[in-house]
This record gives C-alpha cells, sequence and structure tokens, in this order.
C-alpha cells in the first residue's frame, strides 16, 4: 500500500487528477495507479479513469457528484488499495535502427558515448512496460529504458514523425502509432501497427503489456 499522500487537483470542472509521482518513475506506484484506475470505476459519477505515468486522471459526472467528496474518496483508495502487476500480454516489436527513419541514431549513441551498435543491443535488451497509453490514440509510454540511455527530448519538435517511429524522449521510450509532431528522438522504424481504427480492437498495447525490441537491422 503506498505511504505518500497524492497531489490531487481539479482539471476542469469534471476531472480529478491524482499524481502519485515522488521525483524519478516508480514502477510500484505505477502498478498502484493502474489498481486504484480499476477500483475508481465502481465509484458513484465516475465515468473514466485513465492512467498516466505516475499520475491517473479521474473524469466524474459533476452534476452527479462534486469533486471534494471524490477526491476524498481517492485519497483513501490510494492508501488502502494493495498494488499489483496487470498481467498484460508479451510483445516483440521488430525494429530497423538508423537509416532515412532513424535519424537520431548516432547523435543519440554519441550522447551515450557508445558505439551505435553498443548503444542498440543496449535499447534491444531491456523489457519495457507499457506504463500508459496517451497523448495520441494508441500511443505506449514504455518504462524500463536503461538510464545511460536516456536523452531529454528536443528543443524544438518535429512537425511530422512518421507512423511506426521507434523513439525515447527523457527516460522513456515509445512507439508512434500514427504520423504527428514530436520532440522525442528517432531511433528507428517498426511497421509493427499500433493503432487501427478499423479494427475490431484498435489499440494493439495496453497498460501492463510487456515488450522486446527484436533488431532487424542497423543502418548508418
Amino acid at each position: 500500500m503506498a505511504t505518500e499522500t497524492p497531489r490531487i487537483s481539479l482539471a476542469g470542472l469534471g476531472a480529478l487528477l491524482v499524481d502519485g509521482a515522488q521525483g524519478t518513475f516508480s514502477d510500484s506506484t505505477q502498478e498502484l495507479v493502474w489498481a486504484v484506475a480499476n477500483t475508481a470505476l465502481t465509484l458513484e459519477g465516475v465515468r473514466e479513469a485513465v492512467p498516466g505515468m505516475n499520475n491517473l486522471l479521474v473524469v466524474f459526472d459533476p452534476l452527479a457528484v462534486d469533486p471534494q467528496t471524490i477526491a476524498e474518496q481517492l485519497k483513501s483508495l490510494w492508501g488502502s488499495t494493495d498494488a499489483h502487476a496487470v498481467a498484460g500480454a508479451h510483445h516483440t516489436i521488430p525494429v530497423s535502427y538508423g537509416g532515412e527513419r532513424g535519424e537520431d541514431l548516432a547523435g543519440w549513441a554519441a550522447h551515450c558515448c557508445m558505439s551505435v551498435d553498443e548503444a542498440v543491443q543496449r535499447h534491444a535488451a531491456a523489457t519495457y512496460t507499457v506504463a500508459a497509453i496517451g497523448a495520441m490514440p494508441g500511443f505506449p509510454y514504455l518504462s524500463g529504458l536503461d538510464p545511460q540511455l536516456a536523452w531529454a527530448r528536443r528543443g524544438t519538435p518535429r512537425l511530422k514523425v512518421a507512423e511506426g517511429a521507434v523513439i525515447i524522449g527523457g527516460p522513456q521510450a515509445g512507439i508512434m502509432p500514427m504520423t504527428a509532431p514530436s520532440g522525442w528522438h528517432i531511433l528507428g522504424h517498426t511497421d509493427i501497427k499500433l493503432f487501427d481504427v478499423n479494427a475490431q480492437s484498435p489499440v494493439l498495447l495496453r497498460p501492463g503489456d510487456k515488450i522486446r525490441f527484436a533488431i532487424s537491422e542497423i543502418r548508418a
């Protein structure tokens, strides 16, 4: 159970943000976020509970319940709910590193004081967890990046990062589910489709899923 009281703040007229972050990302806090999200859906007036990175957005009906009541209930849940890992699916994502669709690879390796091969091998050696889905439909925020591979996001975001781009931003890894602006660094590309609006299950990845990157090729 959690020992730190989360910060709870209004996020518009019908939502509360429960922020459990205590500095660096915590896997145990994220597991608590998942557990509280599931239980919060049983509260009267709650419409949706959306896990973020060590935080939780709870959407409620302001005509059915007041925010103070929801906030007190969420604080109680945070302190009394047992955190547990989600038994997610396992995915292997093949990646073509570098080349025209991995333009930041060499700069990233230099930033890490590694050769390209060493940086890629370390990136592919980790097991990543889908901590949250957000920013855009199907976008996975991945925990588990080797701290030595972290690189702060670009000062100026690119206006067009292609669908399938395998990226890092700060201490997190990710994969672009569609072409969109992003300030994350592009290491490579995968042909695995993360979001398909016409599919029965449009989003491939879910919180708690595990990911391994498989090296298809490394291009200079």
